[in-house]
């Protein structure tokens, strides 16, 4: 096997999704400690923590305990090279969270026993099935009390709508959790907190060992047999095939606050999922192990590093091998270029790359022609990647600066924490950029753009929020957005590429335009 195939086929790219304080980030730092990567977790407990999670950099997000950015990290484990997307789980959080899914080949869900299936969940769970990636749950806080793990389960069946397959049983809850049961070598795993904090010693023994009563105690023992004979006999079977087309979400229960769990969970993820996926593009399916290089830009970021004023595009390479200082064709830009600074995060902080491989994500310098969705090949090849879907805003208001004489800077300011995703911008049909009207997928971006401008770009602004709560693109291209005969609740608007839209305060309005409109043609997402 060549050198490429065998990088490749180590890589493994993953999200992970959850509900606010379902204990992701948490997760998230014991896979880096068993990795290696850093040595110490951070711990978020609010507003005044001494210390933060290793993936909140931006500073808001260290001043609230929250993360509502993205972060990438990449560690190493048994061999394998693995690329954590960690998204925001706060509940307004921004769509930069639904195009970090685009990137990547599988999901980890984390779910709190106590509190079961919640809504952020549910709506991260929809952006993972419209792409049919493979969702792996882990049921955290188990050293709580929680949720009978069958109504767990059944939840996650109802709720999501997909069937599960439990790969470990808890054995308790709270303070009598006493650790898991694999079901199919019939090992339980006793966890005792290690001196050090970080890892937990394990003690294993089974089901049926002479001691086994003395270690978890009788009464644990009848439950667990008893579980262990329903599960057998009611729950989905283990189909490996089933899992990759994410029709099946095997299930882990653990707890990732004190390690209960999390490296049994790791393993089994790496064996059941599968090396970078062949993604689609214009010109057909691109396999991830040709040998020409490919990426798409799903993330940019500005200012990571105050003092440097910079702006960073994250790329997923697709395939081959990415070599730094070789000559690539940017197909958007119909130029050929070389990526400069390219670099891999763990974080804020940043290690310069020479290569890289499909599953990757690496961050380039970006003088400004990067956009959300562009495609890089190798010279000579012109396919570009699907398009990310731009998702339809919730919330929306009008902005202006306080200082007119800083109209340059405010220009600038919101132009480019737009080009990121984080916020959209519209302008009144027929007028300038004098009228500017965000629109945001969660309210905490209106909060986050106001602090941005005003440490990033020095700033002040003024925000009024509108009663618009729909968004619909025109498709038509033959139709005059001024003839249109609209209700008295919609405005007209454009986006920053000059397309129409329109913008309701009532779902109700929307059939009322097109029933009004013969011809008309109306989608919740922009292309």
């Amino acid at each position: 096997m060549s050198d490429l195939n065998t990088e490749i086929n180590r890589r493994r790219t993953f999200a992970i999704i959850s509900h606010p304080d379902a204990g992701k980030t948490t997760l998230t730092e014991k896979f880096l400690l068993y990795g290696g990567a850093i040595n110490l977790a951070g711990s978020v407990k609010g507003r005044k923590a001494a210390k933060h999670a290793v993936s909140d950099w931006m500073e808001i997000e260290k001043e609230r305990g929250i993360s509502v950015t993205s972060s990438v990290m990449q560690f190493e484990y048994n061999g394998m090279c693995i690329n954590i997307l960690d998204t925001p789980g706060h509940q307004d959080f921004s769509e930069d969270t639904y195009r970090t899914l685009m990137a990547a080949d599988s999901a980890v869900m984390v779910i709190d026993g106590s509190k079961g299936v919640e809504a952020q969940t549910i709506k991260l769970f929809k952006v993972c099935v419209m792409r049919h990636i493979p969702i792996f749950t882990f049921i955290n806080k188990m050293d709580r009390e929680a949720n009978d793990p069958f109504d767990l389960i059944d939840e996650i069946e109802n709720v999501l709508g997909i069937h599960t397959c439990p790969i470990n049983w808890p054995i308790g809850s709270g303070k009598s959790f006493k650790g898991v049961y694999d079901r199919k070598s019939g090992v339980i795993s006793r966890f005792i907190q290690g001196d050090n904090g970080h890892r937990a010693e394990v003690i294993e023994t089974s089901l049926d060992a002479p001691d086994i009563e003395s270690v978890i105690t009788k009464e644990l023992y009848d439950k667990l047999s008893e579980d262990s004979e329903l599960l057998d006999g009611a729950s989905d079977e283990f189909d490996l095939e089933k899992v990759r087309a994410g029709e099946l979400s095997p299930v882990f229960f653990g707890s990732a606050l004190t390690n209960f769990g999390v490296e049994i969970f790791l393993r089994h993820f790496l064996e059941m999922t599968t090396p970078p996926l062949p993604r689609k593009s214009n010109e057909g399916i691109i396999d991830p192990f040709g040998n020409d290089f490919s990426a798409f830009v799903f993330k940019i970021q500005a200012n990571m590093n105050k003092a440097h004023r910079d702006r960073i595009a994250f790329m997923r390479i697709c395939s081959g091998k990415f070599e730094a200082g070789k000559e690539v064709y940017h197909v958007q830009g119909e130029k050929k270029l070389r990526l400069t600074q390219p670099q891999q995060m763990m974080a804020e902080e940043r290690k310069h790359v020479e290569e890289a491989y499909a599953g990757d994500i690496i961050g380039v310098f970006d003088p400004g022609i990067f956009a959300i969705g562009d495609t890089i090949c190798a010279p000579g090849k012109k396919f570009c990647y699907e398009g990310i879907p731009t998702f339809a805003p919730e919330h929306f208001a009008r902005i202006r600066q306080v200082d007119t004489m800083k109209r340059k800077q405010f220009i600038k300011g919101i132009e480019q924490i737009a080009l990121e995703g984080a916020v959209q911008i519209f302008q009144e049909y027929n007028t300038g950029m004098e009228e500017i009207i965000v629109g945001v997928v969660g309210v905490l971006q209106f909060e986050v753009l106001e602090y941005r401008l005003a440490n990033e770009y020095r700033v002040e602004i003024r925000l009024e929020q509108l009663p618009y709560e729909h968004i619909r693109w025109i498709e038509n291209e033959d139709i005059y957005i001024d003839r249109l005969s609209v209700t008295s609740d919609t405005k007209k608007v454009k986006d920053m590429h000059g397309r129409p839209l329109l913008l309701f305060t009532h779902p109700w309005s929307v059939g009322t335009v097109l029933d009004r409109n013969e011809g008309l043609v109306l989608t919740e997402f922009g292309k």
